[in-house]
Formats: structure tokens, sequence, C-alpha cells
């Protein structure tokens, strides 16, 4: 471990938590009479800046993915967020407003599953105003064909679209809903003729479950202008009975694929990039790889995330977050929670892929379907 590191990580300290001290750290920061955000860079405590806003708009999702809802833990009499504590689509475009003005330059919405929740479009015509921002949506697809014309009529640029298997069986058992492959398959013709193209696709690999598939993956998307992207199979959360043994490292999938059409490695497109980029050296399009658990990127990490009952979490893993919906709604001006939202930035420490071992992944960490992947 690097003497550069923040100690306020995943690490526990005795038996006090890394939120915690974050916590500490914050309320310091933010107390009446501390310093205040008087403009310009700042950074969290390993140099990192604040670039990318993940915006969760629901905790409701249509879909019983296995490695992200499972059933048998989000069934029917789970209880999730009442309408009421959820923010508004004005709370978040004013929000996402002063995440702008701090240098914030790209936007996704995420869920749950976004398309479920109502009018969606009416938020990304809230945020389409903001100067500067690409926005963004990930969706499982299932309504995107409905939307899509809405979508891009309101302002959104890009779309990504989960899609685990071309197989309907294994692509069934994966979202355990019943929901036929094709109909996504369609969708994403829909969107890419609405002008959200090139559509990208994301495709979480678990050993034993749909690898067998990551050639005919790569295959279909070639030559379609549309970039598949193959994502290590992460323990985010707690629910999903994650192990190492599952996941497929990417450097295995970019061999499976590479035996069958050669590829070269692109440079980022932009600094903080999760997926490194491959290109097919015959000119037929490009691939991208997640790779989370085997090669961590958590020093050029510039993600935020808010969640959809306004709590901004600082980590994908994190165990807590910091809550901006009272703020909010209790009066705050603009000037005050720029400046909380700055006090817990450069109080953030996170590196939780680094430094994963079988303890941290035991860590009860909040759900991908709360706070977006």
């Amino acid at each position: 471990m690097g003497s550069d590191y923040n100690p306020l990580c995943y690490d526990r300290i005795g038996s006090i938590s890394k939120d915690t001290m974050q916590s500490k750290v914050i309320s310091i920061l933010t107390a009446p009479g501390a310093p205040r955000y008087e403009g310009g860079e700042f950074a969290d405590t390993l140099g990192r800046p604040l670039r990318d806003l993940r915006i969760s708009v629901t905790d409701r999702c249509n879909f019983r993915c296995v490695y992200c809802m499972p059933r048998d833990v989000f069934g029917p009499d789970h209880a999730f967020l009442p309408h009421d504590e959820l923010l508004s689509f004005e709370e978040i475009a004013r929000v996402a407003a002063v995440f702008a003005g701090l240098g914030v330059k790209k936007i996704r919405l995420t869920g749950g599953e976004p398309l479920v929740r109502r009018d969606l479009h009416r938020l990304v015509g809230l945020l389409a105003q903001l100067p500067g921002i690409d926005l963004t949506l990930t969706t499982n697809g299932s309504l995107l064909a409905k939307h899509a014309k809405a979508l891009k009529d309101a302002g959104l640029q890009r779309i990504t679209v989960s899609l685990d298997s071309l197989d309907d069986k294994t692509f069934r058992a994966m979202n355990d809903a019943q929901y036929p492959v094709a109909r996504v398959l369609d969708a994403i013709d829909v969107a890419a003729a609405a002008g959200l193209a090139p559509v990208k696709i994301n495709m979480v690999v678990k050993r034993g479950v749909n690898d067998h598939q990551v050639v005919d993956m790569a295959r279909h998307w070639r030559r379609t202008g549309h970039i598949v992207r193959f994502i290590e199979y992460m323990d985010v959360g707690s629910t999903n009975g994650w192990q190492m043994s599952e996941v497929v490292p990417a450097a295995e999938v970019v061999r499976r694929i590479g035996e069958h059409y050669p590829l070269e490695t692109i440079d980022p497109a932009y600094p903080g990039e999760v997926a490194e980029r491959w290109r097919y050296q015959d000119g037929a399009g490009e691939i991208g790889v997640i790779s989370s658990v085997t090669q961590a990127f958590c020093r050029d990490c510039n993600r935020a995330r808010l969640s959809t009952e306004g709590r901004l979490f600082t980590c994908l893993f994190a165990e807590g977050g910091h809550d901006l919906k009272t703020p909010l709604r209790g009066g705050a001006s603009d000037a005050a929670l720029r400046d909380q939202i700055v006090a817990i930035w450069r109080a953030r420490g996170d590196r939780y892929s680094e430094i994963r071992t079988a303890e941290t992944a035991k860590l009860r960490k909040v759900e991908m379907s709360y706070i977006g992947g």
C-alpha cells in the first residue's frame, strides 16, 4: 500500500468504518465558520477531480437480474422507496446544475430501470439545458422502443443498453423476468433510428452462465457501428452471492475475441474513462472491457453518484451516502449545496477495487439497483 493513499478508505480502523470517519471529516468541513469553496479546481485526497455524475431516478426495476436484484431478495414484499421520498425532477435538475457549476461534464441517468419512472423525458429536457454536459442514459431496453424518440427530442445524446446474452434462454435466466431478447434487440434498432447511435451495449460476463457467448456477442455487433462492452462480474451490493471464481477477467475476454478477430488497443476517449478500448484490426469497429475486479482503475475515478432519494455516494462500493435532500428541501442556497458537495469530495479517499479482499467483499455495501452501475 503506497504512502500517498489516504487511510480513510475501505480499511477498517478499529470498529469505525470509512463512512463514519468520512462523515466526521465532512461535519468539520461544513460547520459554521469553516472555509467555503471560493472557486477554481478542487480534488479529492488522491488528487482526482469531479467530472462525472450518475443520477439514479428510481430504485425500481421490471427485471430481476441475478447479479443486481435477485428475486429472493427483491420479491413482492420488498419495500421500495415511497414516491414522496424521491427527488422531484426539478430538485434533480437543481442539484445537477450545482454539479455542472463545479466542473462536472458528464451526466448519466440510471436506476433501477430509469424508464419505469413516468415522464422521464421531462427530466431529460431540464438537464439538456445545462451547457457543456454530455447527457446519457443506461437502460435494460425493455421500455426503450416506446420512449426513444421522446428522449432524443428532449435532448438525450446517447444511450447504453444492458444485454447479457443473445441466446433467449440464457437472457431470460439472467433477467429472471421472462423477457425475450428479441424485443431488446428491436429496441436498439429503434433507438439508433431515433438518433441515439452509436448505442453502447453492456454485457456482464459471469463464468459458467454466459461467458461461452462472449465471441458470439462480439461477432453480432461487428460492423454495426455499435459498441459492445464486456464487464467483469462485480461484488456490488451484498445480495448477489458474488464469488471470485465466477469472474471472467477482462484479459481473458480480449484473448478469446482476439483469437477470432485480431484486436489492437485504442487510447481512452477522455480522462477517467472506465472502459479499456480495443478495435478490430480489420476496421470492423471496436469493443470495450471494464475490469473493476482484476485491473482496478480507482486512481482515475472521477465519478460521483446521486441516489433517487438525494444521497450522494462517492464510490460504487460505498457503505453509505451523504444527505443532500434535507438541505435541498430545507431552504439551503445553491452556494450552501455547492460547499457541502465540495467538502464531501475533498474528503473522499475511496479505492475499494484496489484493496479488495475476501473481508472487504463481505461489507454491507449499497445495492447497485439503488445508485446505478
